[in-house]
C-alpha cells in the first residue's frame, strides 16, 4: 500500500488539542497542499484565512458556538490554528472545490503529524455582520461562502480506532 493511501486510511478527526502553536513553516506546507486541490475547470475559487491570532480565533469560536446554540463552549476544541476555507459563490463548482481543499488540508496535516478536524458553520459565520467585517478588514471583496474550518494543533489524546466500514457501499457496473 502506498504511503498516501495509508495516510488516508489512518487520518482521524481530533477533538482535544494541546495549546502549543504549530510552526509557521508547517502551517504553510499544509496550506500549500490545500491550494493544490483540484477545482472545476482549474478556476481555483477558494481562499484560506489562516487564523493564528488568539483573539481572532476566539472571536470566531464564540461566533460559531452561538450559531450552534452552545454559548460558552469552544467548537474548535482548543486548537490554536483555524484555517477558514471560503469559496467564490459565482463559480458553479465552489462548494465541491472548497470541500476538496478541506480534504487536502486534513490529509496534509496528518502527514505532518498535526491533528485536524472539519468544523462546520463557516457558511453561517460569514453571512453574519461580524464575519463580513472580518473579510472586509482583510481586503477581501466578493461573494465568498464559508465552506468549513480546518482546525489544527497537536493532539492531546490518542487517535481513535477507525469505525468498521459499512457494507454495500460499492457497486461495480462491469
Amino acid at each position: 500500500m502506498s504511503d498516501l493511501i495509508q495516510e488516508m486510511i489512518t487520518r482521524r478527526s481530533v477533538r482535544k488539542y494541546k495549546p502549543d502553536m504549530i510552526p509557521k513553516e508547517t502551517i504553510d506546507k499544509i496550506i500549500e497542499a490545500g491550494l493544490y486541490a483540484p477545482s472545476g475547470m482549474g478556476r481555483q475559487p477558494v481562499i484560506i484565512l489562516a487564523v493564528t491570532n488568539k483573539e481572532v480565533r476566539d472571536r470566531l469560536s464564540k461566533l460559531n458556538a452561538g450559531i450552534m446554540g452552545a454559548d460558552g463552549t469552544d467548537p474548535f476544541y482548543g486548537a490554536p490554528v483555524v484555517l477558514v476555507v471560503l469559496a467564490d459563490k459565482k463559480v458553479p463548482t465552489y462548494l465541491y472545490d472548497g470541500s476538496l481543499v478541506m480534504a487536502n488540508l486534513m490529509l496534509a496535516a496528518h502527514d505532518q503529524g498535526i491533528g485536524s478536524c472539519w468544523i462546520h458553520r463557516a457558511k453561517e459565520e460569514f453571512e453574519q455582520k461580524e464575519g463580513k467585517e472580518l473579510l472586509k478588514s482583510l481586503g477581501i471583496e466578493g461573494e465568498y461562502e464559508g465552506i468549513g474550518h480546518c482546525i489544527l494543533g497537536y493532539a492531546d489524546e490518542p487517535a481513535k480506532e477507525a469505525a468498521p466500514r459499512k457494507e454495500k457501499r460499492v457497486y461495480y457496473v462491469e
